[in-house]
């Protein structure tokens, strides 16, 4: 259309100079300044015409204010594909040959050279015996309890104890790198530090002995991240999974988005943190905009938060 339109808009113009030249309306000068502008518009024109990436880029400017497509950037997939839940009776030997080499980690623990840094026993955790353990575990019965954030496994320990009282044969998964947080040693200067390495793991395993849970309850030192995609790709899923680690908004959005795919039929996601002085800069806003992402509905129980389709 635009190829055709300087031939008719030239024919036009010829036509009108011509009656205004006849009525003595246009001096000569005039037509030079006439002719000069009708030659920009029809050379801009053809430049449009000609260039499509100028008529792209002034369609992007007119679009930019608009949120990205979910096409061009999604937050809300995270890519491994899980495989076909295994039965929970295997869970503990999987992880036992992907993790330890098929042997226990609680095998001829502690050694000599670890027992002299070691407390008899050190548990210490934040709302680690809260309501809502024994709530859930009553109401769902799990087989199956991933735990996303363990210190020194407190809640893990508090679970093992109510899990037992049900006679319920329950496996624990712990995950957590035990490398604590910048300043640990300061803030808990009982829990040594070697060459730069907090003795967290090792204090865990003793509690964990100490309390005759080392059946129940297995541990994976590794970040959560990294842990979460290997269980995913195990197909190692929890009937009950617990959200603890890292605070910050990026890291619980993270676990949390991760672990959900972990979560068999019927199983309950929650977690701590729920109130704190981040407020929604925090936990809270990951739980909450995930709740609102996949339809669910937010429970707080203390300070703890409960995720539900009910």
């Amino acid at each position: 259309m635009v190829a055709n339109f300087p031939a008719a808009v030239i024919a036009a113009t010829r036509k009108y100079i011509n009656v205004f030249r006849r009525r003595g309306l246009i001096k000569p000068a005039s037509y030079f300044v006439l002719l000069l502008c009708l030659s920009y518009y029809l050379g801009y024109l053809s430049a449009v015409e000609n260039n499509p990436t100028h008529e792209q880029h002034q369609q992007y400017s007119m679009t930019t204010s608009s949120p990205p497509s979910k096409a061009a950037v999604d937050h809300y997939e995270f890519q491994t594909r899980c495989a076909v839940p295994i039965p929970s009776q295997f869970i503990r030997e999987t992880i036992l040959n992907y993790v330890f080499n098929g042997t226990s980690p609680y095998h001829d623990f502690p050694q000599p050279h670890i027992k002299p840094l070691l407390r008899q026993k050190r548990i210490n955790g934040w709302g680690s015996t809260g309501a809502v353990f024994k709530n859930l575990i009553h109401k769902v019965r799990p087989k199956t309890i991933i735990e996303l954030g363990t210190f020194l496994g407190a809640s893990a320990i508090h679970m093992a104890e109510l899990t037992r009282e049900l006679g319920l044969d329950t496996q624990i998964l712990c995950l957590d790198d035990f490398r604590g947080w910048a300043g640990l040693p300061n803030q808990f200067q009982d829990i040594k530090m070697v060459n730069g390495d907090t003795m967290l793991m090792y204090q865990f395993m003793q509690n964990v002995v100490q309390v005759n849970a080392t059946e129940a309850i297995i541990f994976l030192p590794f970040s959560t991240a990294s842990t979460l995609e290997k269980l995913c790709e195990w197909g190692v899923f929890g009937d009950l999974i617990e959200v603890d680690a890292g605070h910050d908004f990026h890291s619980a959005w993270s676990d949390i988005n991760r672990a959900y795919k972990l979560l068999r039929p019927g199983g309950v996601i929650f977690g701590h943190d729920y109130f704190t002085a981040l407020d929604n800069r925090g936990v809270r806003r990951a739980v909450n905009m995930f709740a609102r992402v996949n339809g669910l509905q937010v429970k707080a129980d203390g300070q703890h938060w409960v995720l539900s389709s009910f």
